[in-house]
């Protein structure tokens, strides 16, 4: 697809609109959404658009068979210090029925035409049965291959939790260097848990990676922090 018409179309989708807008259609056997925040969130969850800036747009369409294809534009890149990203993805996704599993597979690529060393692809697939998701995705950019595996489990009999684990692995083409050594392989992960507990919502996070100290200075993975931290969370709506 022409790169010019691609801005285009981001320019007309994203517009400067401050709250995020959605305009869909049946179009056929198709369903068209148009609008200034992400369509879908992918692969159960694992994968989905950023959104980055207040010049943002995209479309998405949907085969009643499952099929669909997309593009999204979280920047078009007109303010100072933001550069155009292009998100395109296509895919294809099947609803849970009675006891057969949901599933849905797919490929987004993050384009940069500005700064092309900052593309990247990252292929996913998901599966869902009741209320526990399995999914996995493999990311690859210049120099650097990412896979990450998420598991989130409903909630468990019997103190009724639910549990979500997320695990990723990060391996670099050339060594990252800190003071006193190298990495070029490196892993982190987390474990969320969650109950309603007297109408108040109590969630439990726990984050680490398999670097230590100084080898922190690299760290580039999918958590906040580089080693181990604990978060607690209780929140209670009054009306």
């Amino acid at each position: 697809m022409d790169k010019s018409y691609l801005i285009a179309l981001s320019l007309v989708l994203g517009g400067c609109a401050s709250q995020p807008a959605m305009v869909e259609r049946q179009v056929g056997q198709f369903d068209l959404k148009l609008g200034t925040a992400p369509a879908r969130s992918m692969a159960q969850g694992l994968v989905q658009p950023t959104t980055a800036s207040t010049f943002r747009g995209g479309v998405d369409l949907t085969h009643d068979s499952g099929l669909y294809v997309g593009q999204w534009a979280p920047s078009i890149g007109l303010l100072e210090d933001t550069q155009l990203e292009l998100n395109s993805y296509i895919g294809y996704a099947q609803p849970r029925l009675d006891d057969r599993p949901g599933y849905e597979l797919g490929v987004i690529r993050y384009s940069f035409p500005e700064i092309e060393a900052w593309n990247r692809e990252e292929y996913y697939a998901g599966f869902n049965l009741g209320s526990s998701r399995l999914g996995g995705a493999l990311s690859s950019s210049l120099g650097r291959t990412d896979s990450t595996l998420f598991l989130e489990l409903g909630s468990l009999w019997p103190l009724d939790v639910g549990v979500r684990v997320k695990y990723a692995s990060h391996s670099m083409d050339s060594p990252m260097y800190y003071p006193g050594g190298s990495v070029r392989v490196f892993d982190d992960w987390s474990l969320n848990l969650s109950r309603r507990l007297l109408g108040v919502q109590m969630d439990f996070s726990y984050t680490d990676s398999s670097l230590r100290g100084a080898q922190c200075g690299v760290y580039s993975g999918q958590n906040a922090y580089c080693e181990g931290f604990m978060m607690l969370k209780a929140e209670r709506s009054f009306f």
